[in-house]
């Protein structure tokens, strides 16, 4: 089985792949640890459910952490005993970069994107809700031609919180009516329906400059939440970056 992991700015994502199938999945807080600390994790989580480092045939890193990615990389190769193949460091993707400067593109665009293509084929878009809401574009020919990067909820609602003096942190949920009759309801609906409408109004638009018959897929941690409820999103595929990784080390290994 082939191990893969997404280290996003907030969260890790781990998935133990079998083919085209993932059997786990996990998902950690992205900090600052030592490589015995990331090769102590990762056992720790294949052993929670019922795995070893034996069943570890390969590994497949997309990263935009760097010092993360340099530990989690050692720990490989220490506690897994394999060479674990990175995202971006001349691996074969199948996918042309169509843009200004390739490599400026983030791992984890690329590797959505490929995902993408191969479940869906092109045209395709791809919001990804993470720290930061990702939309990324592949036409038809399976070019990847840009995209478009907002803020993350997360990053508004600390941002709400931290610069109001009187506003509170409030939980996450869908309001029923965009009106609301209290402060805490009107901030669930501005962030929520506000979401929503900066999700259908980038994908629209990216849409109309791509092509009206792309697919919409959505992913990452609000993609049922928030992409469930923009009227633009026909696919929601929570696995699609862990099935990216696996697919890119099938071409690669």
């Amino acid at each position: 089985m082939i191990l893969v992991a997404d280290v996003g700015n907030s969260s890790t994502h781990f998935g133990l792949l079998d083919g085209e199938e993932v059997v786990e999945r996990w998902s950690i807080s992205t900090i600052q640890r030592t490589t015995d600390e990331c090769g102590a994790l990762v056992l720790q989580l294949l052993g929670m459910r019922g795995h070893s480092a034996a069943d570890v045939d390969g590994v497949m890193i997309s990263s935009v952490v760097p010092s993360v990615l340099y530990s989690l990389e050692k720990a490989c190769h220490r506690y897994l005993e394999v060479e674990p193949l990175v995202v971006g460091r001349k691996l074969k993707t199948g996918l042309k970069l169509r843009t200004d400067n390739p490599r400026e593109v983030g791992s984890d665009r690329i590797v959505n994107a490929v995902a993408a293509l191969h479940l869906y084929g092109g045209p395709v878009v791809v919001v990804d809700f993470g720290t930061a809401i990702t939309v990324d574009c592949v036409n038809e020919k399976g070019e990847y031609v840009g995209g478009a990067i907002a803020p993350g909820f997360r990053i508004s609602e600390e941002a709400l919180f931290a610069r109001t003096a009187k506003l509170p942190r409030v939980e996450l949920g869908r309001p029923e009516r965009a009106i609301g009759t209290n402060t805490i309801a009107a901030m669930q609906s501005g962030l929520f329906w506000g979401y929503v409408g900066l999700v259908d109004g980038l994908v629209s638009r990216c849409v109309t400059e791509l092509d009206d018959r792309a697919r919409v897929v959505a992913t990452g941690g609000m993609a049922e939440l928030i992409g469930g409820a923009a009227s633009t999103v026909q696919e929601i595929e929570p696995d699609l970056t862990l099935l990216g990784l696996g697919l890119l080390f099938s071409r690669n290994a």
